[in-house]
């Protein structure tokens, strides 16, 4: 694997690549508030091992990509979106398969109804409509709202980000499966530890959204595979189900039992969707 700095629309972020460039390229695309971390080594180097070269990378205001001051993000969510091309542009890639994670795979759409030609096929995780959906869907469970309106952390003191951090991954994790809190905690120690100034993070919480495309999800012509946990507290299930239905070319993959994000337990379970799906005919660069 290999870390490098790149310059994105005029800012520096982060990279990391895994496998032979020759390879078809797949962009993993994180949520808001998470660095490229959230990208296990082990995941990646399951999709590398598959004969994919896989690029992850830290948004703005993680790791050890460009950090802005608290409170003052001069970015908006759209210049996030091109963010992902502007990866692809710095390694010389010139479309990729665009896999997104929560508010990455609403990037991941952004990108793929914004400049198609950027973009293979699309695997959305975690993830919801980054479009408006002319459907009724369920809201985020009472577990995780009493969570977010409730939780406190003092972002001067890594000790009390990291605990938050933790239980915050609990709630995500959806309650149906045994939490691995040592496995979070050192997930997230690494996290905060890495990180140019990890107070920055909460800038995500203030950006304005990425302007919305005019055009609907039904648009899409590309190949898309939805993974979806059927325990999600983010995004109730119904959130993917609608999400694979919307977009014409869509299969939907459904966790058992998975929480937002994604756990170890399914890193084989989605390192096999995905290969499979990378490698359709017609479907690889």
């Amino acid at each position: 694997m290999t870390e490098r700095m790149i310059d994105a629309n005029g800012v520096e972020l982060c990279t990391e690549s895994f496998g032979d460039p020759s390879d078809p390229p797949v962009l993993l695309i994180m949520g808001t508030g998470a660095s490229m971390l959230w990208w296990e080594e082990g995941l990646c180097r399951l999709l590398a091992d598959g004969g994919r070269f896989v690029i992850r990378y830290d948004h703005r205001d993680t790791g050890r990509s460009v950090t802005y001051e608290p409170g003052r993000p001069s970015y908006t969510g759209a210049d996030l979106v091109g963010d992902a091309v502007a990866v692809l542009d710095a390694h010389g890639i010139p479309a990729a398969h665009l896999v997104g994670v929560s508010a990455g795979g609403a990037f991941a759409q952004l990108v793929a109804l914004d400049h198609a030609d950027r973009v293979l096929s699309l695997t959305l995780i975690s993830t919801t409509g980054a479009v408006p959906m002319d459907r009724e869907l369920p809201p985020p469970t009472e577990e995780f709202m009493r969570f977010v309106s409730s939780a406190q952390v003092d972002w001067s003191r890594a000790a009390s980000v990291i605990d938050y951090l933790v239980a915050y991954s609990r709630v995500l994790a959806g309650g149906r499966r045994p939490f691995d809190e040592g496995a979070a905690r050192d997930l997230v120690r690494r996290d905060v530890e890495r990180a140019r100034d990890f107070a920055a993070v909460q800038n995500h919480d203030l950006l304005p959204h990425a302007e919305q495309p005019p055009k609907s999800l039904s648009s899409l012509a590309l190949p898309t595979l939805v993974v979806h946990g059927t325990a999600d507290p983010m995004f109730p299930f119904e959130h993917g189900r609608a999400l694979a239905q919307e977009i014409p070319t869509a299969d939907l993959l459904a966790l058992e039992d998975a929480g937002h994000g994604i756990e170890r337990a399914d890193w084989e379970t989605i390192a096999d969707a995905v290969l499979r799906h990378t490698a359709a005919p017609g479907n690889h660069a």
